[in-house]
């Protein structure tokens, strides 16, 4: 009797065990057959079961991503970032994508930046946050992180589209320090024909002053009247 319980419990806990492991393996696998709302729930248990992978973290929130869940899965990111060891830059990179998706680009560049810094050599943090500062404007900042991009990775599939992005971008530029030139050149002429307008101006303005001194009397002082008030 007790060897059959003894049986029973081990078979039990062996289940559990299996359990656990078949929810991270199946929805894994799920993940990479690109079948993210069948992969979901699986994760979503293994996670429960295992609160401190981080690698299931990663899997769930591009799964919330695929999912157009961006909320789930800033707030999976968020939750796993500040433990994931070697899995940071991943996910700090990660929630600058959901980020630029959103067209938050300062949060964006944010958590790209952050990605750099845990992780100089990763490359797709380069280009996202290139992204998002072509989006904020920060045109020159952009190009050296295209650059730096393609430094890094210079077999990308993307490379054409870079090199031409980076090439249109410097037009830009140039384009702008042009305009800033020929606008500042306008201020300066403008300013000075101010400066000529109003030293004539002056200059009339003083020989009309000066042409009126011969018609005062010369005199500022009041007339005594000598003479009697005859009154009716």
């Amino acid at each position: 009797m007790i060897k059959k319980i003894l049986i029973a419990v081990i078979i039990l806990l062996s289940s559990v065990l299996c359990y656990g492991q078949s929810n991270f393996t199946r929805g894994e696998e799920l993940f990479m057959q690109n079948n993210p709302s069948e992969a979901a729930p699986f994760l979503e248990r293994a996670l429960a079961e295992d609160p401190a992978h981080a690698l299931i973290y990663v899997y769930l929130g591009v799964v919330y991503e695929q999912l157009g869940k961006t909320d789930e899965a800033i707030a999976i990111y968020r939750r796993i970032l500040p433990q994931a060891g070697s899995l940071s830059a991943n996910i700090a990179s990660n929630l600058g994508n959901v980020y630029f998706k959103r067209g938050v680009n300062d949060q964006a560049e944010t958590f790209y930046s952050q990605a750099i810094d845990m992780d100089p050599l990763h490359t797709v943090a380069f280009l996202g946050r290139a992204n998002a500062r072509i989006k904020a404007g920060n045109l020159q900042s952009a190009v050296t992180d295209y650059e730096n991009y393609l430094r890094l990775d210079p077999g990308s599939s993307q490379r054409i589209k870079i090199e031409q992005m980076i090439n249109l971008v410097r037009s830009e530029i140039a384009a702008v320090e042009m305009r800033k030139m020929l606008a500042e050149e306008e201020e300066r002429r403008i300013a000075e024909e101010r400066k000529k307008l109003l030293d004539s101006v002056s200059a009339s303005l003083q020989s009309a002053a000066d042409a009126s001194k011969g018609l005062s009397t010369g005199s500022e002082s009041v007339e005594q009247y000598e003479g009697e008030f005859e009154l009716d």
